[in-house]
């Protein structure tokens, strides 16, 4: 199959055409040619005597250059992430020392507990999210070879891993990385459904006796109510608004922790030694391992850095950890142990009993507001990779409105944004405020760690190429530290680290229900495609009436068998034929010389039109004049007069656009549980999500739905 990108006007040469074959062959022969702007018959096909170009010319335009930020765009984004994506781990201070649970605790005690603080900051938060652990990156995969040439949208080295190809060949390896890449994301969600609870109960409470629990959790469900509320004005406004409020928490904890050195005991610093974690545990056994379940929170909210990334960028967010986030959470960290060598029956309170009488209420308003900024990252992050998992395909279809023209990665779901909010909620009055939000964060928060070193160690090794020695040494030492702290965890399974698990187990069956339905329906469409010969014989037979009609599909190739169920019960074709293919490129705007990519099928007055949309275009197709663009496209490729007039011919006749509704059902030849994942889970799933053509805005007069029942 061959797809033709052209220009409206003025009409073309044959120079002008631009041809790309869908084969490898053709594509690095693109590739090696594209310097020279020159593809020969072997890469670009014979017939017809034109001269072909690569889709690199004809997409040489300013739009598509590569953004480069200036260093003033890297520090405003750099502020900005500190509203979005710092605030929950910035909080940590505010809970992790009252946590610890220790019998008479000691000067050697403090400083062992800050050592395992520092490390496993500084090793989690800074070498495992910060370093560059890759060699070069390749192309990523793409659906069409016209996207190698797309600037924002590839890269141009091929992917030629032994690893790759044995992955590719192994398709029970596939399923492992599948599931762990579907229960990552869905532990994911569990924690940005935690950490709005606990984020919003810490920092509360008041000195005086006459605020009940039963009023803290009460504030505690309003500010979530407003907090959620608030997500619809996107990710811009919200980090303007959050940020300074992050900047003043950075810097009162900074100064009060330097404070709390110098005052209190200058010494603690001998922590930065690892040998004091050896005499911690030497000292305490069992206890110090069990504490470890309250450590761990230290490092909450790190993998929001990962998950937060498309709402900016990696530098802005590499600056703002090192230059503002890590020194001050050392010196907060650092303060408070120093506080309690003089004072350790201060334990439970000790982010408010370390802080200095005078700037107690300051600290206190400055406190409850940071904490309900650290909400925010894992509020953002879910709409990230829920947006990433409905472009691949393991999630249903929800509402994602982009909040930023400037960058892609910011958007705004209502749907999981309420879904949240309730779950939060849920939470928060379930469990009354108590310790137990702390024990479920904590679980949620390690075995997302364990899944991002799994799956870093995947990338570091087919992605990145790296070598097989740093890969393996990354992951038994990531992982040998994340282990040690998932297994003090443990332990609080039955109280409250159960509600992650749970969360998880929610969005794991939607995502294996959807997942596994849109495979078996690829599987049945693929092997039901209808073929040349068949499709050429109902085209010819069928009587044709005049106008066009246009079939909206998911599939770029193949006539889809949904053609032939609408042929059987209408008995008639329009005389122009229409597939139509939508695709959502990384790019704010797609020009409109660049919205069509066809095709001339076979007989005549078939064709093929794959639609480019930006993220931010409007995908409208209400009006004429968006059919009107489609046959102007298509006179480009006519070959004569008639074909023209054709075409011009069934514009005036009128169009109607043709929507497939498939239900899949699977016989009983078939286990009794995937019965019930197609006919029952996924079935449920296709009628309450939105459809794939949801998006498109088109004339309701003009729409004709065909339903067609697929028995698997």
């Amino acid at each position: 199959m061959e797809y033709h990108h052209r220009p409206h006007s003025p009409p073309p040469s044959d120079d002008d055409v631009v041809v790309i074959q869908m084969n490898a062959a053709a594509i690095a022969a693109v590739d090696e040619r594209s310097s020279t702007n020159e593809v020969d018959d072997a890469a670009a096909g014979k017939g017809g005597g034109l001269s072909r170009r690569t889709f690199s010319q004809a997409y040489k335009m300013k739009h598509r250059t590569p953004l480069e930020f200036t260093w003033r765009q890297v520090a405003l984004l750099s502020f900005q992430s500190l509203g979005v994506v710092y605030g929950d781990l910035g909080t940590s201070p505010l809970y992790v020392f009252s946590s610890i649970s220790l019998d008479d605790p000691g000067e050697a005690d403090f400083v062992g507990i800050l050592s395992i603080i520092l490390w496993t900051f500084t090793m989690i938060c800074l070498v495992k999210y910060h370093v560059n652990f890759k060699g070069n990156m390749p192309v990523p995969v793409t659906h069409l070879a016209s996207d190698i040439n797309l600037k924002f949208h590839s890269k141009k080295r091929i992917l030629t891993s032994k690893l790759l190809k044995f992955l590719e060949q192994s398709t029970k390896w596939q399923a492992v990385i599948t599931y762990i890449v579907l229960a990552g994301t869905c532990m994911v969600l569990g924690d940005g459904a935690l950490t709005p609870a606990i984020s919003a109960v810490q920092g509360i409470q008041s000195r005086s006796s006459s605020i009940t629990q039963a009023h803290v959790v009460l504030l505690s469900v309003i500010i979530l109510f407003i907090l959620f509320f608030f997500q619809k004005h996107g990710t811009s406004k919200v980090s303007f608004t959050f940020s300074p409020i992050m900047i003043l928490w950075f810097t009162f904890v900074a100064f009060i922790g330097l404070y709390n050195i110098i005052k209190h005991y200058p010494p603690i610093l001998k922590a930065v030694s690892p040998h004091y974690i050896i005499i911690y545990f030497i000292r305490n056994k069992r206890a110090a391992w069990e504490t470890l379940g309250a450590i761990v929170l230290c490092i909450t909210g790190a993998e929001a850095m990962f998950a937060d990334l498309g709402h900016f960028n990696k530098s802005s967010i590499q600056m703002a950890f090192s230059v503002i986030v890590y020194p001050s959470m050392i010196l907060a960290y650092a303060g408070q142990a120093a506080f309690l060598v003089k004072n350790p029956s201060k334990l439970s309170t000790t982010f408010y009993s370390s802080t200095p009488e005078p700037l107690f209420w300051p600290m206190f308003i400055i406190a409850t507001l940071a904490a309900i900024v650290a909400s925010q990252a894992l509020i953002s992050a879910s709409f990230s990779i829920i947006r990433q998992s409905i472009a691949l395909g393991c999630f249903p279809r929800v509402t994602m409105k982009h909040t930023s023209g400037k960058h892609e990665g910011q958007v705004y779901s209502p749907e999981i944004n309420y879904f949240l909010m309730v779950a939060c909620i849920l939470i928060t009055v379930g469990f009354k405020g108590g310790p137990e939000i702390g024990q479920a964060f904590g679980v949620a928060v390690i075995f997302v760690m364990l899944f991002t070193t799994n799956l870093m160690t995947v990338v570091m090794l087919i992605i990145w190429e790296s070598n097989i020695a740093l890969a393996s040494l990354f992951f038994v030492f990531f992982f040998s530290i994340e282990g040690i702290y998932m297994t003090s965890l443990m332990n609080k399974i039955l109280q409250g680290g159960w509600v992650p698990f749970a969360i998880t187990a929610f969005f794991l069956i939607i995502t294996l229900s959807w997942t596994y339905g849109r495979s078996k329906k690829g599987e049945y469409e693929l092997a039901n495609v209808m073929e040349r010969e068949e499709f050429i014989k109902t085209v010819t037979t069928s009587s044709r009436v005049p106008g066009i009609c246009i079939f909206c599909t998911d599939m770029m190739n193949g006539i889809p068998p949904i053609v032939r169920h609408y042929v059987q019960h209408v008995a008639s074709l329009r005389e122009l034929m229409v597939f139509v293919t939508i695709r959502v490129l990384p790019v704010r705007t797609v020009l409109p010389e660049e919205r069509f990519i066809i095709d001339k099928l076979e007989p005549v007055g078939v064709y093929r039109c794959i639609v480019q949309y930006g993220y931010m275009d409007n995908h409208n197709m209400e009006g004429d004049d968006y059919v009107a663009s489609v046959i102007a496209s298509l006179k480009e490729i006519a070959e004569n007069d008639d074909e023209i007039l054709v075409l011009d011919s069934a514009l005036i006749n009128g169009s109607t656009f043709v929507l497939g509704r498939t239900i899949i059902k699977m016989g009983t030849r078939h286990n009794c549980l995937k019965r019930f994942f197609i006919n029952n889970l996924y079935r449920f799933l296709q009628k309450n999500f939105r459809s794939n053509m949801s998006s498109l805005k088109i004339n309701p007069g003009k729409t004709l739905q065909v339903g067609m029942l697929y028995e698997i």
